[in-house]
């Protein structure tokens, strides 16, 4: 027997002495205590931007430098690679620092733009790599940025002697 979208046994379990569940067992109630705390709840908002490559690179860049970050570099990938459209560079002074930029720029991208960020390497924090779709972000150990040394990879010559002086 079906009423109002729920299906409902009516009779006894086969081969037991259980009634048949209620058509009260099987509906969800919006009285329960859980139902009352869900309606509450603040209620999930849209993104208060469109995000632009433009954009997400120009809130990257004020949160990294509100958060202390050191030789912060963006490389134009327009023309070179269709990854992405930018690239970041940055250090922290510490493992502990470089975790914390990652964790608050993620946030922060999440709360501004609705975008659920791609992070790789925070639990060491020496290097980590955040993937925003148009801007590649890498956040450093300054010993280990000088290893890697990515700019010279996707910079020009000239930018890049313009950058280590």
């Amino acid at each position: 027997m079906t009423r109002k979208g729920c299906y409902f046994w009516s009779g006894k379990a086969s081969g037991s002495d259980i009634d048949a569940p209620s058509l009260e067992d099987n509906a969800l109630s919006l009285s329960t205590p859980a139902a009352q705390t869900a309606m509450r709840a603040a209620p999930v908002s849209a993104p208060r931007e469109t995000p632009t490559s433009d954009g997400i690179l120009a809130a990257i860049l004020t949160s990294l430098s509100d958060d202390k970050a050191e030789d912060l570099v963006e490389i134009s990938l327009r023309g070179k690679s269709e990854m992405a459209d930018h690239m970041v560079i940055a250090n922290g002074r510490s493992t502990r620092q470089v975790a914390a930029m990652a964790e608050k720029l993620t946030d922060r991208l999440k709360q501004r733009f609705g975008i659920i960020s791609k992070v790789e390497g925070k639990d060491i924090g020496d290097w980590v790599l955040i993937d925003t779709g148009d801007v590649i972000v890498h956040l450093f150990r300054p010993e280990v940025r000088e290893f890697y040394q990515l700019e010279k990879m996707w910079m020009s010559a000239a930018e890049a002697a313009a950058i280590t002086g």
